[in-house]
């Protein structure tokens, strides 16, 4: 048997084990809600700037990007611009490529480190809400000579506002390509972690898939994904577009 395959077998007879392996998956929860009373999530760099990703996602991330090699990813939610700079650093790898990240506010001392970063040459930034029909507008014409697209949801994070970007961003989204829904992780979080926020167990990106997932069947979830990491933010959130 050629090697290669062999180990990939075995890979896929690992993620399989997980699959069936409850109490892991339950201990891997737990340790979820654990490190995130500490904010776990902010510790990380990407090439200088912050991610707010935790390096489980990241890994995921780099192996759809690698795999799929799209030539234009679309973020919601800029932050610190980690996630962007993460992304340009990947299709610089590749060798082509743009990144457009959303923001309704971009920070004046976020866009400056971002704008004078090496990666910023393959990053384009618009300011406003991700739903707001001019912005769509905007970014609809900027993907039009794109033939691999990738879109990330991580903004604004209740049910609503999830749904109506996953109705419009899902049809950016080519086939083959992901549309990655983060924070689902919130609806397998207590209340008590979003007290002073306005999602919670019951309104989030998670029940916003669901809905989303019930309209339409050009997407099913990968759920390797989460079995594999164990341990994300967005579990049931990886989207493949297969048809």
């Amino acid at each position: 048997m050629n090697q290669i395959k062999q180990f990939q077998d075995e890979k896929k007879n690992n993620i399989r084990k997980l699959s069936k392996d409850k109490t892991l998956q339950s201990l891997a929860l737990e340790f979820y809600r654990k490190f995130s009373i500490h904010k776990y999530q902010y510790n990380f760099t990407w090439l200088g700037r912050t991610i707010f990703q935790i390096p489980q996602d990241i890994v995921a991330l780099q192996e759809i990007i690698w795999d799929i090699k799209p030539d234009l990813i679309i973020e919601t939610g800029i932050a610190h611009g980690g996630s962007l700079i993460f992304y340009a650093s990947l299709l610089e790898l590749i060798g082509r490529g743009q990144v457009i990240g959303i923001d309704i506010d971009i920070r004046k001392h976020n866009r400056k480190e971002i704008e004078k970063h090496k990666m910023f040459k393959r990053i384009k930034m618009i300011e406003g809400s991700s739903i707001d029909n001019d912005v769509i507008k905007s970014v609809t014409k900027m993907s039009k000579n794109y033939k691999k697209i990738m879109v990330c949801l991580d903004s604004l994070h209740t049910e609503q506002h999830v749904l109506n970007e996953l109705n419009l961003y899902s049809k950016l989204v080519t086939k083959g390509s992901y549309l990655i829904v983060f924070d689902t992780i919130i609806k397998d979080m207590p209340n008590s972690f979003s007290s002073d926020r306005p999602w919670n167990k019951t309104n989030n990106p998670a029940t916003a898939v669901k809905i989303f997932l019930k309209n339409n069947k050009d997407f099913i979830v990968d759920k390797e994904i989460g079995i594999k990491l164990l341990i994300s933010a967005a579990p049931s959130g990886y989207l493949k577009k297969v048809r």
